[in-house]
């Protein structure tokens, strides 16, 4: 039984509540026993692992519940010839670089496959906490179908044995595919509902798949104990139909209207906005492909107004970024992406925190509270004071992850 004492910081719990000062965590192996002032949680007798936060700022773990870990990038040329495990190799470098950004737990959104998470569960490499999707279910012509009308096709997540091709149109080709990624061991379906940014032959006004179908995928999903669905969904009429459909969360929700918004508040849906996301495509628009920049241009003013009015009507908005289109490690920019949309500092900390940890369905995780796991972070400036600061990995010394150090 070992214990880790952390004082002399600022607290940030995650609930949103009022930072306290002259904090103090006291921590019994992985999980939290004691938080609040240093008066209220005294350092205990004996051997103690203490940590002097240094007069900083002592957060829970930044999740971001949309990722893809095994790519960074849209160079389609550099995918296209590098040797297929190549992306196995990377991952590893990628998991690291988000474990310094301050992101302990991620959702990745289509590529990590079971493989990839037992490798981090059985600390072989470095990485933060997986809930995977494994595949990306769509249909023929849609946004993962990069079909080019030269006739090639191009497959940014290369199938194999423990990842399925999520190609399927049809309701029992949907209920047989998601079968089949469910039993490579996904923890949650990823559909799209729409087409996007990315893809060569839609738009992300596109709609794909049709209620009936997507009422399968969240059927099925259900059967394996309350397992979600999450939709990549860009368009309104694709954002309704897929909340019409029980889906759990939205992914982007670029072109939302009020419709829209009233069904994901009646629902609870949660919006995972990653407004991050066609900023990075803008940002390199030398090495990405004509048709993403494009569409990237076109659609970013209205992506940031869709989800201002989401958060004004009360919308839950979990944190999520869609690292893999752009470098991760990057995956703080996004709080300050959200705070130019008009939440307060406080709140894009929440999201990042609370809210993702209950987008993922993960209790034990998201604030720093009695019994909860033991993922925090310590950054050395005040984020409420200037929320940018976090983008700056050199500013968040300490990660913990589990209980123990994985920075610092």
């Amino acid at each position: 039984m070992a214990h880790t004492y952390i004082h002399n910081g600022t607290l940030i719990d995650g609930n949103g509540g009022d930072p306290v000062a002259n904090a103090a965590v006291l921590i019994e192996d992985n999980v939290i026993q004691a938080v609040g002032s240093q008066d209220q949680v005294k350092k205990p007798q004996g051997e103690v692992n203490e940590i002097d936060a240094q007069g900083g700022f002592i957060m829970p773990g930044m999740i971001d519940t949309h990722v893809h870990i095994m790519f960074e990038g849209l160079n389609l040329m550099e995918h296209m010839l590098n040797p297929f495990s190549l992306s196995f190799y990377n991952s590893i470098h990628f998991m690291r670089k988000t474990l310094d950004a301050g992101v302990t737990s991620v959702r990745d959104a289509g590529g990590a496959d079971l493989g990839t998470k037992v490798a981090v569960e059985k600390g072989l490499v470095d990485g933060p906490r997986l809930q995977i999707s494994i595949s990306v279910v769509s249909t023929t012509g849609g946004h993962v179908d990069f079909w080019m009308r030269s006739g090639i096709k191009f497959e940014l997540l290369v199938p194999h044995p423990g990842r399925p091709d999520g190609q399927c149109d049809g309701v029992e080709e949907v209920r047989k595919k998601v079968r089949e990624i469910l039993r490579a061991g996904a923890d949650i379906i990823k559909v799209c509902s729409t087409g996007g940014v990315g893809s060569p032959t839609d738009h992300p006004e596109f709609t794909q798949y049709c209620e009936e179908e997507l009422r399968v995928m969240v059927e099925e999903a259900n059967f394996r104990k309350g397992l979600k669905v999450m939709s990549h969904a860009q368009g309104s009429e694709g954002i309704k139909t897929a909340v019409r459909a029980g889906i759990h969360s939205i992914e982007h929700g670029i072109f939302l209207d009020d419709e829209a918004i009233e069904l994901m508040l009646k629902n609870g849906t949660y919006l995972v906005p990653t407004l991050l996301a066609p900023v990075s495509v803008i940002d390199q628009a030398d090495s990405v492909p004509p048709w993403a920049l494009e569409k990237a241009k076109a659609t970013v003013d209205d992506h940031r107004m869709s989800i201002e009015k989401a958060h004004k009507a009360g919308v839950k908005i979990a944190m999520g970024t869609d690292a893999g289109v752009m470098p991760h490690g990057t995956n703080l920019r996004e709080l300050g992406l959200m705070c130019d949309i008009g939440m307060t500092p406080m709140e894009s900390i929440v999201a990042t925190t609370k809210t993702a940890a209950e987008c993922l369905g993960w209790d034990n995780l998201g604030t720093l509270e009695s019994d909860k796991l033991a993922d925090l972070i310590i950054s050395k400036t005040d984020p409420i004071a200037d929320i940018r600061s976090l983008e700056n990995n050199d500013n968040i010394p300490v990660v913990m992850k589990d209980g123990k150090l994985v920075k610092g």
